[in-house]
């Protein structure tokens, strides 16, 4: 914990944030039973509503203000404009204890990472910050305790990266090496060359993994996506990691 409270003052919040191409968003005229399917699925409390693209972020829906809307004697007609909130907007440069003050003050739990165009860039969450320092947080949504792998939807899973390979290859019937590593998490930084960030993803044999969470010490969670061979290509061009 001491090492992570050193490091939150000289990391930025581009370090940590959660990619725009991964945030789970509200588009400002979906319908309510679009929405409600997006909060379900996702399970997220909160949610950045976009315009035209997702660079396009006019605020924040917070799902329990939906709970008025699933009663059969609700009479008020859905207006998301009328739901929607404020969003706290930061830079990528901004260090992470400056932002962990700010959402202590400003009592948010949520802000809409921009570039130096002011286009979102990715969000950051409160206990994205804190994870810095205390290490992963699983909460009611994550996992059983001992579960190491969780179907979110028809092609898309999270892992923990200490999952076994042999256990892995149970879960997906494939045939990925374990002679080298004993787990995904560091099969994944095999692949990379390098410790990953979140947000960075590599194809491996098949798999499309995305670095969920992340340190400067190890992969902690990962998302899984069974690709197509044609996609192959549009993986490697994704691939490519940003210049510094």
């Amino acid at each position: 914990m001491i090492e992570g409270v050193l490091q939150v003052s000289d990391l930025r919040v581009r370090d940590i944030m959660i990619p725009r191409a991964e945030m789970v968003h509200i588009r400002r005229d979906d319908p309510l039973d679009t929405i409600l399917k997006v909060v379900v699925e996702s399970a997220h409390s909160r949610f950045p509503v976009i315009g035209e693209d997702k660079g396009d972020v006019i605020g924040v829906l917070i799902a329990k203000d939906l709970l008025a809307f699933c009663s059969n004697d609700n009479r008020r007609p859905f207006v998301l404009r009328d739901l929607v909130r404020s969003a706290v907007f930061v830079p990528e440069s901004k260090r992470l204890n400056v932002l962990l003050k700010e959402f202590r003050s400003s009592r948010s739990h949520m802000a809409i990472v921009v570039d130096e165009y002011g286009t979102a860039a990715g969000l950051v969450t409160i206990e994205d910050v804190l994870e810095q320092i205390v290490g992963e947080i699983d909460d009611e949504h994550d996992y059983d305790e001992g579960a190491f792998i969780y179907r979110r939807s028809a092609n898309e899973y999270t892992i923990k990266a200490r999952t076994s390979i042999e256990d892995f290859n149970a879960y997906f019937g494939c045939h990925l090496s374990d002679e080298e590593f004993d787990t995904i998490g560091g099969l994944v930084v095999h692949a990379m060359g390098r410790l990953p960030k979140g947000g960075e993803r590599v194809r491996v044999e098949g798999f499309r993994f995305t670095v969920k969470r992340a340190d400067s010490r190890r992969v902690h969670l990962l998302t899984v996506e069974r690709i197509e061979p044609e996609d192959a290509a549009e993986d490697l061009q994704e691939e490519q990691p940003d210049e510094p």
